[in-house]
């Protein structure tokens, strides 16, 4: 997942790292031709990005890492298939997302004189924010992707999300404008109703 970049006090920007999650649920297919079917489905997914380690001074040298978002949203795909050969697909619709959680979780350090007594300590900054108030709730995708259905009942499926809503509730001086941006790889066991 990726979930955008913000700008260092000192205006360079910040490498982003891709996160892993993980996601769960069910879909249904309705196949009306002999190669175009529809499917909706009902997700839920973790979606986290993480940023590079830094340090900036600030009265003192403090040092950042392990930064990252991680993210969980309800999510209704709705997605059309079109069979290229038996039991490959290519795919492409519509997802509507809900998010329902939100944390944020940094840790660091600083090397300065916190208590204002001209001694210099190294003392821990950060921990587990819920932020899920600076993000919208609602999450619009265009999932596009490709599945393969072997000759058992299994099913592989992989796709990319492409968001289309800001995730930020508000613009903040140095923070970019982000959307989601998720690579996801299901194995599915396929039955029929």
């Amino acid at each position: 997942t990726n979930v955008g970049s913000y700008d260092l006090p000192d205006g360079t920007e910040l490498k982003k790292k891709m996160s892993i999650g993980y996601i769960i649920g069910g879909e249904a297919e309705y196949q009306f031709a002999k190669k175009f079917s529809v499917a909706a489905g009902l997700n839920y997914t973790t979606q986290s990005c993480g940023w590079e380690d830094f340090s900036y001074w600030d009265e003192g040298v403090i040092k950042v890492k392990n930064q990252s978002d991680n993210l969980g949203y309800i999510k209704v795909p709705i997605v059309a298939n079109c069979y290229i050969f038996k039991g490959f697909a290519v795919k492409a619709g519509v997802q509507f997302g809900y998010m329902v959680r939100s944390k944020f979780s940094a840790h660091g350090t600083a090397d300065m004189d916190i208590l204002g007594d001209g001694v210099r300590r190294e003392v821990d900054l950060y921990g587990t924010v819920d932020v899920t108030d600076q993000y919208k709730r609602f999450d619009l995708s265009i999932p596009v992707g490709i599945s393969y259905q072997f000759k058992v009942p299994i099913t592989i499926d992989a796709r990319y999300q492409i968001g289309l809503t800001r995730l930020n509730q508000q613009t903040y001086e140095g923070v970019k404008n982000s959307r989601n941006s998720v690579f996801t790889l299901t194995v599915g066991y396929k039955f029929k109703l």
